[in-house]
């Protein structure tokens, strides 16, 4: 699958990539700051977004919109 194809489905490059595993994207928050990536039962799998946010609301505002850039390789 393609970068495109993922983000269209809003499902994780990474996740599905490297890890075999279809994730829905999300804001998730670490240390360094949100990011939007997935998560599974077990916590984080993927960051996928290139840059870190200053808020929820902001990663939630660039997922929402598309203004993010995806990350190619883990």
């Amino acid at each position: 699958m393609s970068v495109e194809q993922a983000r269209a489905e809003s499902i994780g490059y990474q996740a599905l990539a490297y890890v075999g595993k279809r994730l829905p994207l999300q804001v998730l928050c670490s240390a360094a700051g949100h990011y939007i990536g997935t998560a599974d039962a077990d916590g984080p799998v993927s960051r996928e977004s290139v840059s870190y946010f200053r808020s929820h609301h902001a990663a939630e505002h660039a997922l929402q919109t598309g203004r993010w850039q995806q990350r190619l390789n883990p």
